[in-house]
């Protein structure tokens, strides 16, 4: 059974850095898609960055500020959060894919105070 595990949230000023991290554990297969979303209060959840085989993307609201990147063919990547704003308050969350089979963790909260 896969396990996705968050870690690295917590509170931060206005102009601050966090740096979240996602562990998949269960599966000796690498996984295909680890992508970052993020649910505000009272707001749907969001996509906010993705890593596939070296290729990267980002929602725009993020780009120049969040860098996700990847343990060489490891399941873990990073989510380096540069430059927050009250805005980028949220529970993250990691989402692992294996072909078809998706998994999720159990989000970190960040809060950016202004």
């Amino acid at each position: 059974q896969v396990q996705v595990v968050e870690s690295g949230g917590g509170l931060v000023q206005a102009g601050g850095s966090l740096r979240l991290s996602c562990v998949a554990s269960g599966s000796t297969r690498t996984a295909d898609i680890i992508g970052w979303y993020r649910q505000a209060p009272g707001k749907q959840r969001e996509w906010v960055a993705w890593v596939v085989s070296g290729f990267t993307n980002y929602i725009d609201s993020v780009k120049g500020r969040f860098t996700i990147s990847r343990d060489n063919d490891k399941n873990t990547v990073y989510l380096q959060m540069n430059s927050l704003q009250p805005e980028d308050t949220a529970v993250y969350y990691c989402n692992v894919r294996f072909g078809s089979s998706e998994y999720w963790g159990r989000g970190t909260q960040v809060t950016v105070a202004s």
